[in-house]
């Protein structure tokens, strides 16, 4: 095989994904999301209580011989995966208890440094017809790093906001794939036996990746990664085995339409936010030489000075300094302590910062 220079961005490459992986350059990708098969030991036909049969997974490409055929594989898919992963991306991968153990195990074994277990909840599972065991209403994904020195992409700020101002917790409670975004063959029969709901890439996407970025499947299927990125601005590069679930894939990318761009850029975090220096607000006029600034509760007052220091019971330092000592604590956010008034409000000096430039 000829090896590819360039990446194959927004493109759909029909093959097994070892061999299409080694193609691409090293450190070449911002986000990897897998959903590899799940090696199911069904043992005999499902069938419902009035025996109608249930279409689960019972295609070759989730057959292997056994479980060192199957380590084997997840090894050889791994191992490219983390080759081609930049130094600051992160993995998604996503399974099932009849494998996603055994990942994680080999995750760690290549140096994947792991993140988070995320646990999906299945807000409409399917039932349990035998009545022998647990309804399994969830799936497992495994969020890692490519390493334990990896300055990975958290969109925490946005997560927040996805979720009612609150912090996104590690189970997600997210329906099933059904209605119209599930995809059916002829015979109205599923045409994808484990096609993931678009919300659970949105978030997945919204967490870890920046509009421009680009984010490998190697288990396309019938393309909810390559659909959600094509909507959210980041590129995509799809790997699929299976000619009629790229088919289907393409179709349903070509049908997609990206979203404003404008919309596209996640709520940065406080980390990200440019640093501001107290003084050049003082400086720039921002804030009044003399002024005074005081908690949230008006127990403490301080007077701001020409230099940006403040002036506290015989004592001058900076924000963070002052509002130690003014509380006898070891440390002390002076951007979120010290308030002021403001057109008849009291604000955080905080919300200066925006105005900096």
């Amino acid at each position: 095989m000829e090896i590819v220079r360039e990446l194959p961005l927004d493109q759909v490459l029909l093959g097994d994904c070892v061999p299409l992986m080694r193609m691409l350059p090293p450190a070449s990708v911002h986000c990897i999301f897998a959903d590899p098969p799940y090696n199911l030991q069904l043992r005999g036909e499902l069938r419902r209580p009035d025996d109608s049969l249930v279409d689960g997974v019972d295609d070759d490409w989730d057959k292997f011989t056994d479980f060192q055929a199957y380590d084997h594989f997840t090894r050889e898919w791994l191992a490219e995966a983390r080759r081609l992963l930049r130094k600051d991306a992160t993995i998604w991968v996503i399974g099932s208890y009849h494998n996603i153990f055994r990942i994680g195990s080999i995750m760690q074994d290549l140096g994947f440094w792991i993140l988070n277990d995320v646990v999906w909840r299945k807000s409409n599972p399917m039932p349990n017809f035998r009545g022998r065991r647990f309804t399994n209403a969830h799936e497992t994904m495994i969020w890692a790093a490519r390493g334990s020195d990896s300055r990975y992409r958290f969109n925490y700020q946005a997560m927040k906001a996805l979720n009612d101002d609150m912090q996104m917790r590690s189970d997600w409670l997210l329906p099933l794939c059904t209605g119209p975004e599930r995809l059916r063959n002829q015979a109205g029969l599923k045409l994808h036996p484990t096609q993931k709901p678009e919300s659970l890439l949105h978030r997945v996407m919204l967490a870890s990746t920046a509009p421009g970025d680009v984010i490998l499947d190697p288990f396309l299927g019938t393309g909810t990664t390559a659909v959600v990125a094509k909507r959210l601005h980041r590129h995509f590069i799809g790997l699929e085995r299976h000619p009629t679930y790229a088919e289907a894939a393409i179709g349903r990318i070509r049908a997609e339409q990206p979203a404003p761009f404008a919309d596209m850029a996640p709520t940065p975090s406080k980390r990200e936010q440019p640093r501001v220096a107290f003084g050049s607000l003082v400086e720039r006029g921002l804030i009044a030489p003399g002024i005074q600034l005081f908690d949230r509760q008006r127990r403490i007052f301080a007077n701001v000075a020409a230099d940006g220091t403040l002036l506290w019971n015989n004592q001058r330092g900076s924000i963070h300094k002052i509002g130690a000592q003014a509380q006898n604590a070891p440390s002390c956010n002076g951007w979120t302590f010290w308030h002021l008034e403001r057109d008849g409000k009291v604000v955080p000096l905080d919300s200066f910062r925006g105005e900096e430039g």
